[in-house]
């Protein structure tokens, strides 16, 4: 059975995404700031190789399910997911929710110095 196209796996894959780009460097940091700690959370960086592979994934998805969420209302068949006004309105949301999220898998590194 086909997923219906309305964008729900492409966001889905984009916040997936977006979170396994961030494991490396926000998951040691919150391991810590939740009391955590041992030489292990350093290991924790091995996922750091592949984080612009997952960045790149998390870009590709979001232009994905951009072009499902933002096409006119007219593109939709009647009785679509894409043609009822409330899901439209929540995929929107949780667009923006992932979009935020891959721009803090992007911004980061760049601003972890300033907390350790």
């Amino acid at each position: 059975m086909t997923e219906p196209l309305n964008g729900r796996g492409a966001l889905f894959t984009g916040g997936l995404s977006a979170l396994l780009a961030s494991t490396c460097c926000l998951g040691p940091l919150v391991l810590v700031a939740l009391g955590f700690s041992g030489a292990w959370i350093g290991n924790l960086t091995v996922l750091e190789p592949y984080r612009p592979i997952f960045i790149g994934a998390a870009l590709v998805a979001l232009f994905f399910a951009w072009r499902r969420i933002w096409r006119p209302v007219e593109n939709c068949k009647p009785g679509e997911v894409c043609a009822i006004p409330q899901v439209r309105t929540t995929y929107k949301l949780i667009f923006w929710i992932v979009a935020a999220l891959v721009l803090v898998a992007l911004v980061f590194p760049y601003i972890l110095p300033f907390f350790y």
